[in-house]
């Protein structure tokens, strides 16, 4: 059965520092990344959560690829997990919340239940993605494109045009480095202060390493990267990042 867990990852040295609550600033909001991959806005009281894709191992089954069926109540979890946390006012789901447009309809019972759960008491809200167009049919919350929040544009993709501040998911950033003589790869935030890109929450979400020219577009002058561990967030000097 393929696990859905992280191996430990510990990064000594001066070059990559992990505290448990760093804190950055995007557009002059203040931001808190968590080591689940997801973003804390305290201005806003406002948690971010992007690219879920929950139920994909049942829209892999329904085309004849089948995966262990855990991926929806591996990835609540770890919403559980951001939530409890922080304790948010409001939630926002950043797009490809599910990995289909039918995908909210697939969810079992129990992961239902679940999702009720955390919704409870705070507002949510599900951005649209290019896997779920149709956003979370049946479920509670309301349904946007994109939302301004603190003089930030949320949405799915980053945008190619203007230079409004931003927080987007939609490319699943990784990074890669070497550490004590072999390669690390983890999900990541990055970000040039102006624009930030989100890691995927989603079990089964791949990565695009932050080095391929989709993200580095994105960032002309240079980004920094902060690289998710088991319990905590660890910056990472640019210069230790490696192509895939």
């Amino acid at each position: 059965m393929r696990a859905l867990h992280h191996r430990t990852l510990t990064f000594p040295g001066p070059a990559i520092q992990g505290l448990p609550q760093p804190a950055f600033s995007v557009g002059g909001l203040e931001a808190v990344p968590h080591h689940s991959g997801a973003l804390y806005l305290p201005s806003e009281r406002a948690l971010l959560l992007s690219d879920l894709h929950l139920e994909k191992a049942s829209s892999y089954a329904a085309r004849g690829v089948f995966l262990p069926p855990y991926d929806t109540r591996a990835t609540l979890a770890s919403v559980a997990v951001a939530i409890a946390a922080f304790e948010p006012r409001q939630v926002i789901s950043m797009g490809d919340s599910f990995h289909d447009r039918t995908g909210s309809l697939r969810l079992e019972p129990d992961d239902a239940t679940t999702l009720r759960r955390l919704q409870a008491g705070r507002d949510w809200l599900w951005l649209t993605g290019n896997h779920d167009p149709d956003a979370a049919r049946g479920l509670e919350g309301e349904v946007a494109d994109e939302i301004a929040l603190g003089g930030v544009m949320l949405r799915h993709e980053p945008a190619h045009r203007g230079a409004e501040p931003e927080i987007a998911g939609h490319l699943h950033p990784a990074a890669r480095i070497r550490l004590r003589g072999r390669g690390v790869r983890r999900r990541c935030f990055i970000s040039d202060g102006n624009r930030l890109v989100m890691p995927a929450m989603g079990a089964y979400a791949g990565g695009l390493n932050v080095r391929d020219g989709a993200i580095q577009r994105l960032f002309d002058d240079g980004a920094d990267v902060w690289m998710l561990g088991d319990a905590r967030v660890f910056q990472v000097s640019r210069t230790l990042l490696m192509p895939d």
